[in-house]
């Protein structure tokens, strides 16, 4: 098996879970923000969501720049949001399942402009951008949503508002 269906099947199953809490996003609080210095919700479900479809496009490569890969702009609703994660994680899946074994052990240089943010074997850039940096952001999502009292889904198991 190759070693790239891991960290699909991973992508795919908790992408399902970060659908979940997208959705529950609210459509007229994109704007909302926790504190001055946080970014709004929207910003945020939109940098989730958009997560999927320029990892994979940068994976492609042997190295990739963010001021380069940029996300579209955010769209004016939630539905939009899950739409574009949803075709987001359906490119991923395609673009990541060409990789190969030699492809994911070569080194990856990952970079805003000209500083380097890493450098580092594909798998592992895969592992900690496309996977833990979405998590790290999903578990942000859970606690705006939690401040604006949205009920929070569950994750990794019930929460305080789903029995």
């Amino acid at each position: 098996m190759p070693k790239i269906d891991a960290i699909v099947r991973e992508m795919l199953r908790e992408g399902e879970t970060t659908k979940k809490v997208l959705g529950r996003v609210p459509s007229d609080k994109l704007d909302w923000k926790p504190h001055p210095r946080s970014r709004s919700i929207g910003d945020l479900a939109w940098h989730l969501a958009a997560l999927p479809a320029r990892i994979a496009a940068m994976a492609s490569h042997e190295e990739a720049d963010v001021m380069v890969v940029r996300q579209p702009p955010l769209p004016d609703s939630t539905e939009a949001i899950v739409a574009a994660f949803t075709a987001g994680l359906e490119s991923a899946r395609e673009a990541l399942s060409k990789l190969s074994d030699e492809d994911l052990e070569k080194k990856f240089l990952f970079r805003r402009g000209d500083v380097t943010m890493a450098h580092l074997p594909k798998h592992a850039f895969l592992r900690t951008v496309l996977l833990n940096h979405s998590y790290h952001h999903r578990g942000q999502l859970a606690v705006y949503l939690r401040l604006l009292g949205v009920p929070v889904p569950p994750i990794y198991g019930p929460t305080a508002d789903e029995a």
